[in-house]
């Protein structure tokens, strides 16, 4: 176990430049566990005692109302980590973490990180600049739901997955529609309605997951005119 978590936490961009002696000192306390598709990390109001990696699999990040309907926070996909914000303010989670798929996760307990962090000035830092880009980019997605409209949404998405100067392709919805639509802040009815429109003026076809976009210039027309 510990020759494969070196290995792993060794290529992320947090741990990339550690020493081994530091890279060893994590891996002698990091476990491995293993998840089918819809099992629980953890609850909202549980107790965070540690950060996580993940491996293989994605996790989706959810907070649900009283009434049962869930809003999608955050996807995790492999090579990310989560929990170090709350892990720092010896907090309770604020969201509940649950597999999308089968998952391999590390869990990294937080006593003997902080200690790391003491004694590494520059993996605090590393640790803090992650944590940033993160929160920068959960306020861009807030403002994003706040200021634009379904449609926008959805074309704003699918032109960030095509890649930036591909004028067609096909983008593969890394998650169900349901997953997907929760992501945008949006009702699976919505969304679907919306796919439906975009199929009738922009010709995108919808095959599962999968969409095709033969012209990325019309997509980019009806944010312009929205």
């Amino acid at each position: 176990m510990q020759a494969s978590a070196i290995r792993f936490l060794q290529h992320l961009p947090l741990f990339a430049s550690c020493s081994p002696e530091h890279l060893q000192q994590v891996a002698n306390v990091t476990t491995e566990h293993r998840y089918e598709k819809g099992a629980v990390l953890f609850q909202r109001g549980d107790a965070c005692d540690g950060m996580h990696v993940l491996v293989y699999g994605k996790v989706k990040l959810s907070v649900s109302s009283r009434s049962g309907s869930e809003k999608v926070v955050e996807i995790i996909y492999p090579g990310q980590s989560f929990g170090e914000a709350i892990m720092f303010m010896a907090g309770s989670y604020p969201v509940m973490a649950q597999t999308l798929e089968d998952a391999l996760v590390l869990f990294v307990p937080a006593t003997p990180l902080l200690a790391l962090l003491d004694s590494d000035p520059q993996l605090a830092r590393r640790m803090l600049a992650g944590l940033s880009m993160r929160l920068h980019g959960l306020l861009q997605d807030v403002a994003s739901y706040s200021l634009q409209g379904a449609v926008a949404r959805v074309v704003s998405y699918l032109l960030q997955a095509l890649g930036e100067g591909e004028h067609a392709g096909a983008v593969t919805l890394p998650v169900n529609k349901q997953v997907m639509a929760s992501r945008l802040n949006l009702t699976p009815e919505t969304f679907s309605r919306v796919l439906q429109k975009l199929s009738e003026q922009a010709q995108i076809v919808v095959e599962g997951r999968e969409i095709h976009i033969p012209d990325a210039n019309k997509l980019q027309q009806l944010i312009e005119v929205a």
